[in-house]
């Protein structure tokens, strides 16, 4: 089955296994982080809303789309590292 014949539905479903599996991935590397916890999840996910965004450029995915895609995935990261940071800077 080709990827254009799947539902939009089944393609934002995979958009966040996708997210939920790097996310944890992410936090374990950042678990054995020399810089500490914190520092490291934050770099982790700053590193990845860039390839995604990179990501998003190459595959010429539409920002807005309708289903989720690697612009959205990218936007999740950029939330995540901003909270991290306000976390970490005392707010």
């Amino acid at each position: 089955m080709n990827t254009k014949q799947l539902p939009r539905q089944l393609q934002s479903v995979q958009v966040m296994v996708r997210f939920g599996f790097r996310l944890a991935i992410m936090i374990g590397f950042a678990v054995f982080a020399g810089a500490g916890f914190g520092k490291g999840l934050v770099t982790l996910l700053w590193m990845s809303a860039l390839i995604c965004a990179l990501a998003g450029l190459v595959k010429r995915e539409m920002p807005f789309a309708a289903d989720l895609n690697h612009w959205d995935e990218m936007t999740a990261y950029v939330a995540l590292c901003a909270l991290g940071t306000g976390i970490l800077q005392g707010l």
